[in-house]
């Protein structure tokens, strides 16, 4: 996906153009030629997966959650303890 944003072929402002995903299915053919991974369902839902996974992460670090985030002072990533100490 890197690669096809690099091009910019596919570009459309925030998102990618239809028929990014057989592009992306011929580029995998091309590296991986007997793993036969389709478009759909095999790139549709690992791309699903990686927005829902960088959505969580994006809302811990924009400080949604108090308990965790982006300590800018230190620049580091702070976290509360689960369990407060006795």
């Amino acid at each position: 996906m890197v690669d096809l944003h690099n091009v910019g072929t596919f570009n459309a402002d925030t998102r990618f153009k239809a028929d990014y995903l057989n592009e992306l299915e011929k580029m995998l053919e091309k590296v991986l030629p007997h793993a036969m991974l389709k478009a759909k369902p095999n790139l549709e839902s690992r791309i699903r997966t990686l927005k829902r996974v960088w959505l969580i992460i994006y809302d811990m670090l924009r400080g949604k959650n108090n308990d965790f985030g982006w300590d800018e002072h230190r620049q580091l990533v702070f976290a509360e303890d689960a369990f407060p100490v006795l």
